[in-house]
């Protein structure tokens, strides 16, 4: 008896073929890789094909690789990752994809297949600076419009690189270069003899 997830995987092996870079499922999740060229084609696949039917984008989010695995994975930088479901099938899939250049990520935008991703992929290039080609008005969605750099991206300094605050002389806000001191905060450990009784309550 074959399962759902075996279902699926069938189903997007016939309708993408040659698209697919690889197909794997794990905790009854599937996730299918495609190239950066082959995004829009296999998405439309994915919306339109009768056996897939995954009219609706759930989510789409950026990731950034460049630590992963304490930074020995070779491979590119920046990936999307989209998540659809189909409500007339009731599964769901998970479409990665790589941008090309670490240096300058560009994908191609899906708001023509699924509208809903106009906010979804402005808030990719704002936290993570990848660009998307085809994006009617792709500007910052979470961060101020004059903020420096991308926050998630693993290179991003923890504290930023400046911070707002309001001047009292000019009488509005002003940017100035940050002033907290970067450090490691090691969380302080207190042990005691004896802490709980026999029974394994806390006295006091």
């Amino acid at each position: 008896m074959t399962t759902r997830t075996e279902n699926l995987n069938v189903a997007l092996q016939t309708a993408l073929g040659d698209k697919i870079v690889s197909v794997t499922a794990a905790l009854g999740e599937v996730t299918v890789v495609v190239k950066a060229e082959d995004l829009l084609a296999a998405c439309a696949i994915l919306r339109d094909d009768p056996a897939l039917h995954f009219e609706q984008l759930i989510d789409l989010c950026g990731v950034d690789y460049s630590e992963y695995g304490d930074g020995t994975r070779d491979g590119p930088r920046f990936a999307l990752v989209y998540h659809l479901l189909s409500l007339k099938h009731n599964w769901r899939v998970r479409l990665r994809i790589f941008a090309p250049d670490d240096d300058f990520p560009v994908v191609a935008s899906v708001i023509e297949l699924w509208s809903v991703a106009n906010w979804f992929e402005r808030e990719a290039f704002d936290l993570f600076g990848i660009m998307f080609t085809g994006h009617p008005d792709l500007r910052r969605l979470l961060t101020d419009y004059g903020f420096v750099g991308h926050p998630f991206r693993k290179d991003f300094p923890l504290a930023g690189n400046v911070e707002m605050r309001y001047d009292p002389d000019q009488q509005r806000v002003i940017y100035q270069p940050v002033t907290i001191e970067p450090r490691v905060i090691t969380p302080r450990i207190v042990r005691e003899e004896n802490y709980a009784d026999s029974e394994g309550f806390r006295k006091g």
